[in-house]
C-alpha cells in the first residue's frame, strides 16, 4: 500500500511517516509549507480532512487572512533586550526606561499585534490620529511636538531592529505629513532685572526663612542659584559635583579670583571656569556643611521652594509661556555672558556645548548681538555731474 498521495492537482500532498498511525497532510501556500495532522488513521477520512483544510487554507489566503512574519511585539522585546544590554553604562537609566514605557503605554497597544510588513507609513499616520484623539478626550489638548517625536523615535528604533536581524526587507517611511516649519524659541532663561529679582527673593528668604527649621535649605537654595548662574552647569553636573571637584585660583589672564571645575555629566568629564560670582557661594557652602571631599556640593535639589519662590516672585512662566526650571539658570548664564560681548566658542566650551545650538537657541534673540552702525548704514548718494553750458561747447568745437 502506497503511503504518499497527490490531491487537487497535485497541490495537495497526503502521507503516513514511518512509526505513526495517522496520515498528515501538506501543502506549498503564501510562500511557505504547511503541515497537519488528519488525525485519522483511514485513508478515505485522512482524505476529507485533507481536502477541507486545504480549501479552508486557500480561502483565508484569498482573503488575505494568513499573516506571515514577525510581529511588532517580537520586535520590541529583541528591541529592549539589547538596548538595555548595550547603552548600559552609555545611557542615563532613565531614558532607557522611558523607551520602554512608551513601548508600553503607546506603541505596543496600536501595532503590537501587527506583521511588521504591515507596517506601512499609512499606518504610522493612523498612529499619529489615534494618539491624538485619545488625548484630546482625556487631557482636552494634543500630545506635544516633542512627545510625539520621541514615540515616532522608539518606533523607529524597533523596526530597525526588525531590519537588522532580517524581519523587515525595508524601513518605512516615518515623516510626519503636512508638517509646518517649527519655529526655533529661545530657552527660557532670566533677563537681568528678572535674575536680580530672583537672587534678592532667594536671599531674602536665606535670611528671615518663615520657619527656623527650614534656615538651612533656604540657605542653600539661595547658594545654588547663584553657583548655578555663574557657573552654566546643567542640572545633572551639579547633582554629582563633589567638594573635590572645585578648586579656587586666582585666573592669571584676568587677575581675578574664579572657581576651577571638573565637571562629569552627560558629556563625560570636563572642566568649567566660573565667573568671580560663584566664589563666595562655595566658601559659604564649604563653611556651612563642614563636608569631607568626597561629599556632594548640593545633595538635595530644593526643587519645591525653588517654585514657590517662582510663584511668589510671578517668574514662573516666560513671555512664551515657558515654565522656568533650573536649567533656566544655565541659560541665563549663556545669555549674560553673550550680552556682556562673551567669545561664542569660549561660552560653548565652558558650556560643553557647540557654537551651533548656542547660535540656535540663545544668541539669536540677544538683542545686544545686533550692531546698529551696521544695520543702520546708510549709502552716501553719488554727486550729479551737470552739463556743461553750449556756449563752451561750441567754443571747443570751433
Amino acid at each position: 500500500m502506497d503511503d504518499h498521495e497527490l490531491l487537487m492537482n497535485g497541490k495537495l500532498h497526503l502521507y503516513k511517516r514511518r512509526n505513526s498511525k495517522y496520515w498528515q497532510c501538506s501543502t506549498f501556500l503564501g510562500g511557505r509549507n504547511r503541515r497537519e495532522s488528519t488525525r485519522e488513521e483511514s485513508r478515505t477520512a485522512a482524505r476529507e480532512f485533507a481536502e477541507d483544510w486545504y480549501l479552508e487554507l486557500r480561502g483565508k489566503h484569498k482573503r488575505g487572512e494568513i499573516r506571515e512574519g514577525k510581529t511588532f511585539r517580537k520586535a520590541a522585546e529583541q528591541f529592549v533586550r539589547e538596548y538595555e544590554v548595550i547603552t548600559e553604562g552609555q545611557r542615563n537609566a532613565q531614558y532607557v526606561k522611558e523607551q520602554g514605557r512608551r513601548l508600553d503605554n503607546h506603541l505596543l497597544p496600536f501595532f503590537g499585534d501587527m506583521i511588521l510588513s504591515e507596517i506601512t507609513p499609512g499606518q504610522v499616520q493612523e498612529y499619529r490620529i489615534e494618539r491624538r484623539k485619545k488625548a484630546m478626550a482625556r487631557y482636552g489638548k494634543a500630545p506635544a511636538r516633542n512627545t510625539m517625536h520621541q514615540e515616532i523615535v522608539t518606533l523607529r528604533h524597533v523596526l530597525r531592529t526588525a531590519n537588522r536581524h532580517g524581519w523587515l526587507p525595508f524601513l518605512p517611511d516615518l515623516s510626519e505629513p503636512f508638517k509646518a516649519s517649527g519655529k526655533i524659541s529661545h530657552r527660557a532663561w532670566f533677563s537681568p532685572d528678572e535674575y536680580k529679582q530672583l537672587y534678592t527673593a532667594t536671599r531674602d528668604r536665606a535670611q528671615t526663612p518663615k520657619h527656623e527649621r527650614y534656615k538651612w535649605e533656604c540657605e542653600q537654595l539661595h547658594d545654588y542659584v547663584l553657583f548655578m548662574a555663574n557657573t552654566g552647569l546643567r542640572p545633572d553636573e551639579s547633582a554629582r559635583l563633589e567638594y573635590r571637584d572645585i578648586t579656587i585660583v586666582k585666573d592669571q589672564s584676568t587677575s581675578e579670583t574664579i572657581l576651577e571645575i571638573e565637571v562629569r555629566g552627560k558629556r563625560g568629564v570636563g572642566y568649567c571656569k566660573s565667573t568671580t560670582g560663584a566664589v563666595r557661594p562655595f566658601i559659604r557652602l564649604r563653611k556651612r556643611n563642614n563636608p569631607s571631599l568626597t561629599d556632594r556640593l548640593f545633595p538635595k535639589t530644593h526643587s519645591d521652594l525653588f517654585r514657590i519662590i517662582l510663584k511668589e516672585q510671578n517668574l514662573k512662566f516666560d513671555r512664551e509661556n515657558r515654565p522656568s526650571t533650573f536649567y533656566s539658570l544655565r541659560h541665563t548664564y549663556i545669555c549674560l555672558r553673550l550680552m556682556e560681548g562673551a567669545d561664542i566658542y569660549q561660552i560653548a566650551k565652558n558650556c560643553r556645548t557647540s557654537v551651533e545650538m548656542i547660535e540656535k537657541h540663545y544668541a539669536a534673540h540677544i538683542k545686544t548681538s545686533l550692531d546698529a552702525a551696521a544695520i543702520n548704514v546708510r549709502r552716501q548718494k553719488p554727486v550729479r555731474r551737470h552739463a556743461e553750458p553750449h556756449a563752451k561747447n561750441n567754443e571747443e568745437s570751433a
